[in-house]
């Protein structure tokens, strides 16, 4: 029995490395799965660096207002599986497109909301809730609210079936040579963040020997990390980094990494600043000591997540003050700690590789309720 079916993905981008990364990660397994994806992004610039091979079995197509023309492309390969990533909503044309293939054939797509990604409680609540579409053309659907989660009762997290064995193959010496970085047995600490308020006081931290009593090379990502690192500098609020590796702390600037080798990035360091969802499970995977900038909401309510986060993870306390001072949670910043904090983190990891991943979580899903419908 032939188990490939058509997805048809719809992202829209608000922060080009979280919501397209989420979806081109989840297109592109679906994909080594046997899936057949059409991705409708209104935005797919940052795809030509972070996933500049393309993938077999994916096709990327633009979200405009309307669709226009690309609604034709339906005619082929009629939709089967609509997921709308982060509460997007999709095109309406595209919708009624579906009920009419839907009238033609006896057989309703399987309708999908991906969530965010969140370790509250509400989760396992929420996780396969069914909600009936009452208007439109689609009257009469279901659509499925699917929650990715670090328990057994959610639906699990992104992770593809060959990662073990890519980690496993993994070179650090040689990856860090093909960054133009001479590697020299230094504590290395990867930066990528928004613009913490303590980050002034990291630098210090790892100037003075703080972790580690020897040199540290910062490894910082492109856009926001960079900026704020610089900005330091240039107002001289921190004295000026070495740049050759001689000093306590030298300050490597990275280009653009594609996902494959951010994921190299976050294996080849001993500590990981991340930030949002896709980064912050590839930091788990990485199975290295890391520290989270969750993204700030004014009624605060990224407090709570943070700390249901951190209850899942088991943070030692250590862990949890570095967090809530790293998020502007608390004033003083704690020296980091990552010998605990590793710790904590590959026991983590266990436990989530013995739960079963998002894809087949999500395939298994879908064909569930694909041989419910009439």
């Amino acid at each position: 029995m032939n188990h490939s079916l058509q997805w048809d993905i719809f992202c829209k981008v608000i922060d080009n490395h979280g919501d397209i990364g989420v979806c081109w990660r989840l297109s592109a397994e679906l994909a080594s799965r046997g899936q057949r994806v059409r991705l409708w992004v209104d935005d797919a610039s940052a795809l030509s660096w972070m996933a500049p091979q393309g993938c077999d079995g994916v096709t990327v197509l633009p979200w405009l207002e309307p669709l226009g023309m690309n609604i034709l492309r339906l005619g082929s390969a009629p939709c089967e599986v609509l997921v709308e990533a982060f509460g997007c909503e999709i095109a309406p044309e595209f919708i009624a497109a579906c009920a009419d293939h839907a009238m033609d054939t006896g057989q309703k797509p399987v309708w999908i909301n991906l969530e965010y990604l969140s370790a509250e409680a509400y989760v396992e609540r929420c996780h396969a809730m069914p909600s009936p579409v009452h208007s439109g053309p689609a009257a009469g659907w279901t659509k499925w609210f699917f929650y990715p989660g670090f328990t057994p009762g959610t639906g699990g997290l992104l992770r593809e079936d060959g990662l073990a064995a890519r980690q496993a193959a993994f070179q650090r010496s040689a990856w860090l040579a093909q960054q133009g970085i001479a590697y020299k047995g230094e504590m290395l600490v990867s930066l990528f963040c928004y613009e913490p308020p303590a980050l002034a006081r990291l630098l210090d931290h790892l100037a003075q020997r703080n972790p580690h009593p020897g040199p540290v090379r910062l490894l910082v990502t492109v856009g926001r990390a960079a900026s704020a690192v610089k900005a330091l500098i240039n107002d001289e609020k921190w004295p000026q980094p070495g740049q050759n590796g001689g000093e306590q702390l030298s300050i490597s600037y990275l280009p653009l990494l594609s996902q494959t080798d951010f994921d190299h990035l976050l294996w080849a360091c001993d500590l990981n600043f991340v930030r949002g969802e896709d980064s912050v499970v590839r930091a788990i995977w990485a199975a290295q000591a890391f520290v989270w900038q969750i993204y700030p909401q004014a009624d605060q309510a990224h407090r709570v997540k943070l700390e249901a986060f951190l209850d899942m993870l088991q943070a030692p306390p250590s862990l949890r003050r570095f967090h809530e001072a790293w998020n502007g949670l608390r004033d003083e910043l704690p020296v980091p700690d990552p010998e605990s904090w590793s710790a904590c983190v590959r026991t983590a990891r266990q436990r989530l590789l013995d739960q079963d991943a998002l894809c087949t979580q999500l395939i298994g899903f879908v064909m569930h309720n694909r041989q419910q419908t009439p």
